[in-house]
């Protein structure tokens, strides 16, 4: 577990590392904001500190169960919102996640991650070059944190993008297609699905914090909020057509295997046609009995002469069809 309390004072940074005991107490001075940032708290320290700023029970347990959806709650004295921070690794095709989970009020902000791997570090420093907006309130880290969320999925969403035109690029090489590369395909979509499932239910909690008054929000922040939810949308018309094109591919890919298969059939077919001919002359003319022109020149003359010219118009037609 580590945490990290720094404490702002008229849009500026006053403290960087503030022991958690002195929250409340800091608190107590006029003007005075708060940012507590946990990394994997145990039960005890958030409960401790939920105590002390009144943090709603059941937002606790979200927060300290984790593998909860995106979603914003509303309670008396603060809100709560869940979301997830994404990473896409292309290479094995896989999706992590970061839950992050914010407790916000006017004054004090408390944002908990399951793991370090989403750095807020840069969030710090964005709102420290926005002095007028971070002495509305711990709202604008709220909108920090979001904005900075939403953005990385523009990164996941460009991972993608470029899997799939890697991929589609790869359906006509007439070299088959490996199975490990066929698996990776097969993550990738699962992972485009996920991330799909990840980001639809945070355009509901945008949606509640721009379209709705939510208490403690300062209208002046409500066009910032706004462009986060226009960044989702925009990630999830990307996302829909990711998976039409992933649909496609697969489709695709089933059709030219399909139709290769029937190349190589026909082929086989053809070529085994053309042998079957001699074999079949060969045959007759093998047997130990009298035939007409059994024990006669003339007879494997014209023997010869069909084992050379059947074959032979059967490749022609065959190949003019396009069979060979």
């Amino acid at each position: 577990m580590s945490v990290h309390v720094r404490m702002y004072l008229g849009g500026r940074l006053a403290a960087d590392h503030v022991d958690l005991r002195d929250v409340s107490e800091h608190l107590e001075a006029p003007g005075t904001l708060v940012w507590v940032d946990f990394v994997s708290p145990t039960d005890a320290e958030l409960s401790e500190l939920a105590s002390e700023l009144g943090l709603h029970e059941l937002a606790v347990e979200d927060a300290l169960k984790a593998k909860q959806r995106p979603k914003l709650d509303t309670y008396e004295n603060h809100l709560f919102v869940a979301t997830r921070a994404v990473r896409i690794d292309a290479g094995a095709g896989t999706m992590s996640c970061t839950e992050i989970y914010v407790f916000v009020d006017t004054r004090w902000i408390v944002t908990v991650r399951n793991d370090d791997a989403f750095d807020l570090t840069p969030v710090a420093d964005r709102i420290l070059r926005s002095p007028r907006l971070l002495d509305l309130g711990a709202s604008f880290i709220l909108y920090a944190v979001l904005d900075a969320v939403v953005d990385d999925y523009f990164t996941a969403v460009d991972a993608l993008d470029e899997f799939y035109d890697e991929m589609s690029e790869g359906l006509f090489e007439e070299k088959p297609i490996s199975p490990d590369r066929q698996r990776q395909w097969f993550e990738m979509r699962r992972s485009l699905v996920s991330f799909h499932r990840t980001v639809s239910p945070l355009r509901e909690v945008l949606a509640g914090l721009t379209r709705h008054r939510v208490d403690g929000l300062p209208e002046q922040l409500d066009p910032y909020f706004a462009d986060v939810y226009d960044h989702v949308i925009r990630v999830l018309e990307s996302t829909d057509a990711l998976r039409e094109l992933a649909a496609s591919i697969i489709e695709t890919n089933i059709s030219l295997r399909d139709f290769r298969q029937n190349q190589i059939m026909k082929r086989a077919t053809s070529w085994a046609a053309i042998v079957a001919v001699p074999t079949l002359i060969t045959g007759f003319y093998g047997m130990n009995v009298p035939y007409p022109g059994f024990a006669q020149q003339w007879g494997v003359i014209v023997s010869v002469v069909l084992m050379v010219a059947i074959p032979l118009g059967l490749y022609l037609q065959f190949k003019r069809h396009d069979w060979l």
